[in-house]
């Protein structure tokens, strides 16, 4: 009796389709530049400057809650935004809780030119810290929100949410493959929209349900 050597079968790896339906771009953030040049804000430099913001409360704390938590290893001293952000990420995960009985995660917020210039020599992926094109999360303005473990109804309940805002123009939203994070720059004028809501309700634009199907 001849023995053959043992092969081991080959492993079949499913690839996972990446289909965002707000794919990252230059122009998305040229328009992010845009709306933090229109505000008149200043690019965080470094830890002073961003101290300071803090003092004159033009930069705000985001607090955990039943609706809203944070990745453990986002330093406690960025857990900052400018108010309208954090009233944005207030919002969505009330609303997000609701649904879901789950809590939106913020890995990142607000940092300092110095610290996305360390954060680029390890992402070759991150925004640069200066130009047309800078990271937004410079002016305070910018939340990234865990999209990983999320399911498709999950994904798609942000992705609607995401896009009425975006149709208003309240806000400027990535979805980045490499962090796997929905990526949030919120306008200055998210607050004034806000104010005008008796309640937050999502009205679906016409044809969206056909947009959303198709990125999924």
């Amino acid at each position: 009796m001849i023995r053959h050597p043992h092969r081991p079968k080959k492993r079949h790896f499913r690839r996972i389709a990446w289909n965002p339906m707000f794919r990252p771009s230059h122009n998305s953030l040229v328009r992010q530049n845009e709306e933090i040049d229109r505000l008149d804000l200043p690019r965080i430099a470094d830890d002073d400057e961003l101290e300071q913001l803090k003092l004159q409360e033009n930069l705000v704390e985001i607090y955990p809650s039943q609706s809203l938590r944070f990745d453990p290893r986002l330093d406690p001293g960025r857990r900052f935004c400018r108010i309208w952000a954090r009233n944005f990420v207030d919002d969505l995960s009330r609303a997000y809780y609701r649904q879901f009985h789950s809590q939106v995660q913020v890995n990142s917020a607000v940092r300092t030119v110095k610290v996305q210039r360390k954060l680029r020599r390890h992402n070759r992926n991150a925004a640069p810290e200066s130009g047309e094109t800078a990271s937004s999360h410079l002016a305070g303005v910018t939340l990234d929100l865990q999209r990983r473990g999320m399911t498709k109804q999950q994904v798609r309940f942000v992705r609607q949410y995401l896009f009425y805002l975006r149709a208003l123009g309240l806000v400027e939203p990535e979805e980045e493959r490499r962090q796997w994070v929905f990526h949030v720059m919120v306008s200055g004028r998210y607050d004034e929209w806000r104010q005008t809501q008796t309640m937050f309700a999502i009205d679906v634009p016409e044809g969206i349900n056909t947009v959303l199907a198709a990125t999924e």
